[in-house]
């Protein structure tokens, strides 16, 4: 998972409030909430001395800027997932839309739940009801902590 912090390194620094915030600090916690662009940066884009900062900030950003990547930012490897669905009962917004299901310790129950296991591995549908999607992203890392076979992860 990429940090507020990694994304700041990767800044000018220079706190010039051109991208309209009041500092590089808050401009990288919007870039990986996907509110600002690295384009919003003028300093960074437009300065040659920034030209090795904005190179690294496109490498790391990449995954998440990616059209292969969900909008979640959550991966799924299912060759390594076999089905104990752990992450199914943690995830806080499967317990919270599936009280009848996933909130007593069983499988879902309901048409609102994120994820399932289906054919023995898990799948991740409603991604819409995930805490990292929408305009009110939440890092949420539930499902991630809980595998262990850390077949989960955002990106």
């Amino acid at each position: 998972m990429i940090s507020a912090m990694e994304v700041y390194q990767l800044l000018p620094k220079t706190n010039c409030k051109r991208c309209g915030l009041s500092t590089c600090m808050a401009f990288a916690v919007e870039l990986l909430r996907e509110r600002k662009a690295i384009e919003d940066c003028t300093p960074l884009v437009e300065e040659p001395k920034y030209e090795e900062k904005l190179e690294g900030l496109r490498e790391l950003l990449a995954p998440l800027l990616s059209t292969e990547t969900p909008k979640t930012g959550m991966v799924i490897h299912e060759e390594r997932c076999f089905g104990c669905g752990n992450c199914v009962v943690a995830c806080p917004m499967n317990v919270a839309n599936d009280p009848k299901g996933t909130a007593i310790g069983r499988g879902p129950v309901s048409d609102k739940a994120i994820l399932m296991v289906e054919d023995g591995v898990i799948k991740c549908v409603n991604v819409d009801q995930c805490r990292r999607f929408g305009p009110e992203k939440v890092v949420c890392n539930a499902c991630i902590v809980t595998c262990p076979a850390r077949a989960i992860e955002f990106v």
